[in-house]
């Protein structure tokens, strides 16, 4: 594989080289010392909240999270190999596993290694100069070993939430959403700006062609301009899970199925729908870095200038070691706006979802969920209680921005089994469904990027994100540790200062062959089912 002439990642080594210091910095011995120290404890806590499970998940669960690199050699090969493959091929050498291979030459050396070892190249993924692979966990490390590998991760599996808890009671009165009076959409409308003439592309369980994405109430066309499928079907993307739908109807349905009553914030603007999992949600990390190659490759063509990201990682790790991580910057960096959601808060003792890709990375717009109290008053919305907030484990406050994501209404899926096995939360027969979740906020912002970019199509990714902070409104709750979207207030802005300042690449990124030193990763929250869509809350 020959790099293109206008490579991302080449160019950004070029121009970042200077940050190559940084891994020096992150590897000083007193930093390592405090996060084997936290590790150990943290995995005697975890030995004893799974002592209750089946002998089969703990051993699994173990092999994933015994102690990090502290515990073996410091050789190449392990600086090049994340610790759960790594103890997983000590643990259980014959377990095929799924990892993330990226390269360190411009070879098909490291390729050609996967199959001597017995193993088979299930994608290539230029655009963060890797490729996906399944190999017995014995030959990671000797893959690891190869000078022309840089870093070994493993490719975990994608799940579709759950349905956790019981549905909320139905309304006596047909329900209706809020966000687009709370945000001042209708005002922007006004201004004549509802997303024409740009792409927002949603990567997720597929988007249905519903007639709320036509062009308009008098005009069939559709405004789903491409879809694409790495969920193992060979025809144009649906969405039997239903996921995919709802997020797309936020960012830009018209209403047609209800006289534009449960319109989207960016009615005119055309979609793309990327999909990655099945009619269980189920696809892999691998998955979610080729569509966002695919982004990359037609971004032009489609004139696509925002994607949406409602999906969370349940490994905690610094951004400096994710290849999805390391391929949302790549989109950034080269004019694409990346909105992604912060995930809903789980059980006592479960993980940290900003600190989680892709809500962990510095450079993207991370999006927790406001409720807005059954008004179209902003000043009575508070952060919603299920919605994540905290600091990144590189040190970084997520989310940076809130959005309404209480019981949002929106396009249903004719392939979704949702209506029937929640009655109470279908709408119109089934036309909408009623969700919760910082998986609707995230697509409110992307909705509102789309308006902006519209009308200041020039604006950075950077300026955005810039714009969208400086004219927000503050919440209540300071807790949050975030500001309130206000998309009329946004577009009426004038500012063209750019965000991000200063703040590191990811190594992935960097030149060099030098191995990437892992960080502060919490190994407790370690498994193969490794991103998922706990985005939706399913709670009362």
């Amino acid at each position: 594989m020959q790099w293109r002439q206008d490579d991302p990642v080449e160019r950004l080594r070029r121009v970042t080289a200077a940050q190559s210091r940084l891994q020096a910095e992150a590897a000083s011995a007193a930093l390592l010392a405090r996060l084997r120290w936290r590790l150990a404890q943290e995995l005697k806590r975890f030995a004893t909240r799974m002592a209750s499970l089946p002998r089969l998940l703990l051993s699994f669960a173990l092999l994933l999270s015994l102690p990090g690199p502290a515990a073996a050699p410091a050789t190449a090969a392990v600086a090049r190999l994340h610790p759960a493959v790594a103890h997983l091929a000590a643990e259980a050498p014959a377990q095929r596993v799924a990892v993330i291979v990226q390269k360190a030459t411009v070879s098909r050396q490291a390729e050609a290694h996967v199959a001597q070892l017995g193993g088979t190249v299930t994608a290539d993924l230029p655009i963060i100069h890797a490729f996906a692979a399944e190999l017995p966990a014995r030959a990671a490390r000797r893959l690891a070993q190869n000078p022309a590998v840089r870093w070994v991760s493993p490719d975990g599996p994608i799940v579709g939430a759950g349905q956790r808890g019981g549905p909320r009671a139905s309304r006596a009165i047909e329900p209706q959403n809020y966000f687009l009076d709370t945000l001042g959409v209708r005002r922007v409308w006004d201004l004549g700006l509802r997303g024409a003439g740009l792409a927002v592309a949603v990567i997720d369980s597929g988007i249905a062609n519903d007639p709320d994405f036509t062009f308009a109430a008098d005009d069939p066309h559709t405004r789903l301009r491409a879809s694409v499928s790495w969920a193992g079907s060979s025809g144009p993307s649906t969405d039997a899970f239903g996921h995919g739908t709802h997020v797309a109807g936020i960012i830009g349905g018209n209403g047609r199925a209800s006289n534009g009553r449960y319109a989207g914030l960016a009615p005119q603007a055309d979609l793309i729908s990327l999909q990655i999992g099945d009619k269980t949600g189920l696809a892999r990390e691998s998955d979610v870095v080729a569509a966002l190659q695919w982004v990359y490759d037609n971004r032009q063509a489609f004139n696509i200038r925002v994607v949406n990201l409602s999906l969370n990682s349940t490994v905690e790790q610094s951004y400096h070691t994710s290849p999805l991580d390391a391929a949302v910057e790549v989109l950034w960096f080269n004019g694409v706006v990346v909105v992604v959601s912060a995930g809903n808060k789980g059980p006592a003792g479960g993980f940290n979802t900003v600190d989680a890709a892709p809500a962990n990375d510095p450079f993207v717009i991370t999006v927790g969920a406001s409720d807005e109290k059954g008004t179209a008053d902003w000043s009575d919305d508070v952060p919603a209680a299920f919605s994540t907030h905290g600091r990144t484990s590189d040190g970084y406050a997520k989310p940076e921005l809130l959005a309404p994501g209480a019981n949002i209404i929106s396009v249903l899926s004719d392939q979704s089994a949702w209506a029937a096995e929640h009655p109470d939360r279908a709408v119109l027969g089934g036309e909408y469904f009623r969700l919760s979740g910082t998986s609707m906020a995230a697509p409110m912002v992307a909705g509102a990027v789309a308006l902006l970019l519209q009308d200041e199509p020039h604006l950075t990714p950077d300026q955005v994100k810039y714009r969208l902070l400086a004219t927000a409104r503050p919440m209540s709750d300071e807790d949050a540790g975030a500001v309130y979207l206000d998309v009329f207030a946004a577009v009426n802005g004038t500012t063209t200062e750019s965000a991000n300042a200063g703040r590191p690449i990811s190594r992935l990124l960097l030149g060099g062959s030098a191995p990437v030193a892992w960080t502060s990763a919490d190994w407790n929250a370690v498994n193969w089912n490794a991103v998922n869509w706990n985005s939706t809350y399913w709670g009362p």
